[in-house]
């Protein structure tokens, strides 16, 4: 995965992270699934630049 296309995937799922956290307590089993997702996204991307 090239670093744009891991760019475009965190602000997607940073994007919807925060909309389910409109909708679903911040403890929720959705919120914080997609926390973890995006937490690997940004540890991808990271690796990635170094």
């Amino acid at each position: 995965m090239n670093k744009d296309h891991l760019i475009e995937k965190i602000e997607a799922c940073r994007e919807e992270m925060i909309s389910l956290s409109t909708t679903h307590d911040l403890t929720s089993e959705a919120v914080i699934a997609s926390s973890v997702k995006l937490d690997e996204l940004i540890n991808a991307y990271q690796k990635h630049l170094y």
